[in-house]
This record gives C-alpha cells, structure tokens and sequence, in this order.
C-alpha cells in the first residue's frame, strides 16, 4: 500500500551552546569573534557561510588537530625533499585526529581586511549505524594539554561535534546501504485514537476503497483479460505494480489521515503500508539526510566548489589531513597527492612560502612572531573587519589562528607587491599573480624560479641549493656530541672533511653532514663501507660505533614507514631491509635542495 504526502511540517528546537569555563575577556570583542560551531548550530551556520565563501576573494584555513608528529625527526625537516616531506604528512595525516576545523572567508578592500571566521567542532561517528566508518586514532598529551589551557570543552567535542564522511567513504556507504531515505514506514500510535465525524467518514472511505481495490485484484487473477481491459481497471481502481506486488496510491494530506490510515490498515492483516514521500518532501528529506552522511564535508565541498584561493599555514601538513579525512585515503606518492588535491582546490597558497620571500621571516614558523616583526618593519596598516554578528557563548579563543594567516596573508601580498596598492584594489583580479605559489608542497621552496634549477641557488647570505646526493647521516658516535665537537673530530679523520662541510644534528643520537664539494659524500661513504681501510681515525670510529647512510636510506626509512622514535634505529632497520642493494651507486636523479646553517637545530635546542 503506497501513501503519498502531501503536507508535511516539522519544526526541531533549537539548543543552547553552552560557554567554556576558560574564556579570555580580551578576546571578546569584535576583532576576534569567531563563530563557533557545533551540531546545534551547524545547518543553519552552512547557508550562512555558503554565502560568505562565495562573495570572498580567499578562504583561510586552520586545523587543530590530536598530534603531529611522535619524535623531532618525524616532523616535515628543512633538509626534506617533497617526496619525503609529504611522506611524514601522510604517516601524521592517518594517525591523528581533526577536532577543530577554522574557515574564514575573506577580503581585502584597500587597508581593511573583512573576514568571516568560523570554527568548526567535529568528532567522527558512525551517524548511519551500519559499523562504517570505524574511526580509531591517537592523540598526544601535549596537544590536548594546549586545548584543555585554552578552555576546549572535550565532552562538548564528543556529544557535539560535527560528523562527517570522506567523499570516497560516502560512495562506499551508498553502495552498501542503497542510499535508502529515512522515515520510510510509520507505526500507527499506540493510543486510543478519539474520532471526529469528518475522521470516522473518512476511515469509512478508506475502508470501501480498499475492499472493492482487493475484490477487484482477486477477480482479475480468477480469469485472463486482455491489456486494454486490465489497464483500464487499474486505473479505475488506482491499483497499479508495486515491485512484483499489486499495490493501491493513497493521496493524503495530513499527518492525522496518514494515522488513520495505518490504524485502519491493521484490519486487514495481508496489506503492508508504505509511505511515499511526495515530490518536494523528497528532496527535502534528501538534503535531510545528504547533511547527516556528509555532515562537516558539505563545507569542505563548498570552498571546492567556489575555486577560491585557499590558504594555510605548512600546508602540506594541513592538507594531508584534509585529503584523508574528508576526500579520500591518501595516495602513496606525492605527485599522485598534489594532482589528487588539485583536482578538489584549484589554487593553494602556504603563507610560509611568501614569509621566506622576506628576509628575517624565512627562518620563522611562528604565527605571532611573524605578524609582530611585519607590524615593526611594515608601517602601512591593516585593519580586520569582523562584520557578522556572533553571539556571547560563540566567542572564544578556539581558531583564532585562521584569523592571523588572513592578516598575515594580506601583509606579505602588500609587501611583495603580489596585488595594487591602490585604494580601489581588488584581490580577486590577484589568482594570475598568486600562481607562482600556489600548489607547492616543497619545504625548501624559496622563490618560482628555484624549481627549474638544481644549481646551488644563493637566496641569502647562509641558504644555499644543494643535492641531497651530499648528504651523509651519521649515528653511532661517542656518547652525548654537539653538532660542533662533532664537525671538529670529522675535520682531521680523512681527507674528504678537509673541504667545506656542515655538521648539523637531526635528533640527540643523528647528525646530518653535508659536503659542499660534489663527489666527497661518495668517497666517505665507500670509505665507511670498507671498515675504514686505509684510514685509521675514521677505523676506530668504525670499531666504536659509527655508522653512515645516504640520502636514499633515509627515503627509504619514510617509504617502508619505519617510524622508529630514534632516527639512528630507523636507519639501521632500513639498511638491514635493503642490505642486498648499492648504498651510493645507484642511478637515480637525487633532486636538490636548499640548505641553511641556521635552519636545523642543535642538540641545546632539541
């Protein structure tokens, strides 16, 4: 039996977001009030947003996520090519979890910055109770010690935080559950139902239909008509073919003749009801549900539809969890991960790459600093602009880090002179001059031009371009040994330290040596491979310890994911893996790098 409604109205209340115990009084005003968003507030904040994504001219994005990285070697590294950069994104990406997600839509109209900044909650959950997806991830007591410090409210985050699905999980989930609508049969109350005279005549109605629709089915399967005859009685009758069943179409046109309905349908104990939504309730309740899979990803898939510049802060970090959260599993390469994500974010700029364009600022990874040291040196000022309303409970400290790479995205394109000054500039006309940024995911990444030459490239006075084929690790040595007493015994062991090298250290038990003259890693590397033959001080080295790999066994470490927390022990298990294959003969073309003395850390700092 096929129901079909007509008018339907369904009101849900609207719930309170109750405010964190930890909220900073300077950070409630205007300049920082950032929406904050949960299931409560979510459907009402995406149209919302929608329209601000779409009249903006770039879309800032921040994460804040469970954890980064498990040891300091593990985290993206100046001396880290793009393959290897995005292979430690990719380990951190499917290890930990996005609890907060910050949009800001924004413009720059001559000194005035108007921005529209959200922060989204999520938590993963299975929303269609069918066991898929099953989320697991792990969580680093720092990162959650920071959140607790700024007030995050963990218990809001779990009962109240966004959902989502992947668009790879969503088609999974519709080839498995059929992409079945919700409310597809009601039970009929379980109280008495008290009739009207307009209800009992129409029970009555509905009553005589049905008998004369089941007489008519059971006359017509006694004897053979032909198909004008049997077309013509269906149609009369209002019967037509359910599946393989006959069925009878109801118009109704309230909630009330939809239960008397079903309470009159359990007279006859043969029929099955089923509700047919009508056409505009269908798509209603298709958006309804669309909403409940996708949950936060409609966003997502709001500034993919948009094409706007999104920008970020370390963005191949930021972007690996977005691809493998909201997108699709990450692919093994990041040739395949960049053409992946371009195919989802046309243009995306890392404010990292434009703060290395700026002298000092290339050796800062700190938002606040980098905003503080242009507010100094820059006079010319920019203003933020927070025009949308936000209510007491939605202000909070919780993303405020979206709001300054707008501010400090709009500073570096002023002073690289990215965009016109002019008071009547607009930055939407900016995406020809932005694409020389755009869609870099190299951590040594210095200017355009650098990625079309693997000559030594002098940016400043201390960062050189060099391969990574002149790159040694070494482990192994004596004990507790900085950086510096370790360069000092190297220079007088053999005569391939007798050129220019750097000692710089990866971690407390690694250090990373780079010979400037090419050829010399080479020479030390089959010196180390014969037990230090003709070389005494690099023998006892040797007998005491020491041991040395090329650039490639330490891509090899990241591409068999031997995430050991000592990078020395990471480096033996790949030697042990790959012993039966050439250390330094390989053929492969070693891409360049960019080198700095005062980019790595030292072991005070570690």
């Amino acid at each position: 039996m096929l129901l079909q409604r007509r008018l339907l109205c369904t009101q849900v209340p609207k719930r309170s977001i109750h405010p964190t115990h930890h909220q900073n009084s300077n950070l409630n005003n205007k300049k920082w009030a950032i929406k904050q968003v949960t299931k409560s507030n979510f459907a009402e904040t995406l149209e919302e947003i929608k329209t601000h994504i779409f009249n903006s001219d770039f879309i800032a994005v921040s994460l804040q996520k469970t954890g980064a990285f498990s040891s300091p070697w593990q985290k993206v590294l100046p001396f880290d090519t793009a393959e290897v950069a995005y292979l430690k994104a990719k380990y951190a990406a499917e290890r930990f979890q996005v609890l907060q997600f910050a949009v800001c839509p924004f413009s720059v109209k001559s000194s005035k910055i108007i921005a529209h900044p959200y922060n989204f909650h999520l938590f993963p959950r299975d929303e269609l109770k069918m066991g898929m997806p099953s989320y697991s991830f792990f969580c680093q007591s720092s990162y959650l010690t920071a959140m607790a410090q700024e007030g995050f409210d963990f218990n809001a985050c779990i009962y109240d935080g966004i959902s989502y699905l992947s668009r790879a999980q969503e088609l999974a989930a519709k080839d498995r559950t059929g992409n079945p609508l919700p409310r597809s049969y009601m039970k009929p109350s379980q109280s008495p139902t008290v009739y009207s005279v307009a209800d009992s005549m129409f029970v009555d109605r509905i009553k005589s239909r049905i008998k004369i629709w089941k007489r008519t089915c059971q006359d017509s399967e006694k004897k053979t008509e032909d198909d004008l005859i049997s077309t013509l009685r269906k149609i009369v009758s209002g019967g037509e073919v359910f599946g393989s069943r006959p069925s009878l179409s109801i118009d109704i046109c309230s909630e009330r003749q939809v239960q008397l309905i079903l309470e009159t349908l359990q007279e006859f104990t043969d029929l099955v009801p089923l509700l047919v939504p009508a056409k505009k309730e269908l798509q209603l309740m298709e958006e309804e549900h669309n909403m409940q899979v996708r949950g936060f990803r409609e966003v997502v898939d709001l500034i993919s539809t948009s094409q706007k510049p999104v920008v970020a802060h370390n963005a191949i970090n930021e972007f690996a969890f977005i691809h493998s959260k909201f997108i699709a599993p990450l692919p093994s390469t990041v040739d395949e991960f960049r053409s992946s994500l371009c195919s989802v974010f046309s243009h995306i700029v890392d404010v990292n790459h434009l703060m290395r364009e700026i002298g000092p600022l290339n050796k800062v990874n700190n938002l606040p600093a980098a905003i503080l040291y242009l507010k100094r040196r820059f006079t010319r000022p920019l203003h933020m602009e927070i025009p949308q309303h936000i209510d007491g409970d939605e202000v909070r400290v919780h993303g405020r880090d979206v709001l300054r790479i707008s501010e400090l995205f709009a500073k570096l394109c002023l002073i690289l002179r990215i965009v016109p000054e002019s008071p009547e500039a607009d930055y939407s006309t900016s995406s020809s001059t932005l694409e020389c940024y755009a869609n870099v995911f190299n951590p040594c990444f210095i200017s355009s031009s650098d990625l079309l030459d693997d000559d030594v490239n002098i940016s400043t006075e201390k960062t050189r371009r060099i391969s990574v084929a002149n790159l040694v690790f070494l482990w192994g040595f004596r004990g507790m040994m900085s950086a510096r007493k370790l360069k000092s015994l190297l220079k007088g062991s053999h005569e391939v330290f007798s050129g220019e090298i750097d000692v710089r250290l990866a971690d407390r038990n690694c250090a990373i040596v780079v010979f400037w003259a090419p050829g010399f890693a080479e020479r030390f590397l089959k010196v180390m491979n014969s037990g230090g033959t003709n070389c005494e001080p690099i023998k006892d080295m040797i007998s005491e310890g020491l041991r040395a790999a090329c650039y490639r066994t330490y891509k090899r470490v990241c591409e068999l994911s031997i995430w050991e927390p000592s990078l020395a022990d990471a480096l033996e298990k790949a030697l042990e893996e790959a012993s039966d294959l050439p250390e330094a003969n390989s053929e492969e073309e070693l891409p360049a790098i960019c080198w700095d003395n005062d980019e790595l850390t030292n072991l005070d700092d570690l």
